[in-house]
């Protein structure tokens, strides 16, 4: 029987750079033959089908979803389904590791970016929280810290159940 997938939630304030950090790790996790998913938590509505295309189309005419695929992809789009993110974790039960961006307030395993330039302290729930990675002095910090460029290291933090 397979495991079930390692999920880490990436948090920290807007511009902290959290979609960076998670680009690092799922580049280096995948040329390590490792199989991540990313599900990305928008507290604001957002637009996520290219205008004038298909699907488009048909989302605008009323449809409340509308899927596309093809023998490499597939995209759905549904709109006032409310899934939570534990919905959405199912659809990657196949992925070795899944990082969530966002949910600071989850008790999630979760990593908390913090720079220096936009933030000094850590604004996530305390509780599963594992790992910062910040460019200021780990003293600041309770938790273990890691820098930006320590992805290794980082990787080697969210694999370990």
């Amino acid at each position: 029987m397979a495991q079930s997938p390692i999920i880490a939630a990436i948090c920290g304030v807007k511009n902290s750079g959290k979609t960076t950090l998670i680009e690092k790790i799922v580049s280096q996790m995948a040329k390590d033959g490792k199989r991540v998913a990313v599900i990305k938590h928008d507290g604001h509505d957002f637009t996520c089908d290219i205008p004038d295309t298909d699907t488009y189309r048909c989302s605008q005419a009323g449809a409340y979803g509308v899927a596309a695929f093809s023998s490499s992809r597939v995209f759905v789009h549904r709109t006032g389904t409310l899934e939570s993110e534990k919905e959405l974790l199912q659809l990657f039960s196949d992925a070795d590791v899944i990082l969530v961006e966002g949910l600071k307030d989850s008790e999630y395993r979760k990593i908390e970016v913090v720079r220096g330039a936009v933030s000094r302290l850590p604004v996530s729930n305390p509780s599963g929280r594992f790992l910062i990675v910040s460019d200021l002095p780990s003293e600041c910090f309770q938790e273990e810290c890691l820098g930006f460029d320590e992805i290794d290291a980082i990787i080697q933090r969210i694999l370990q159940r």
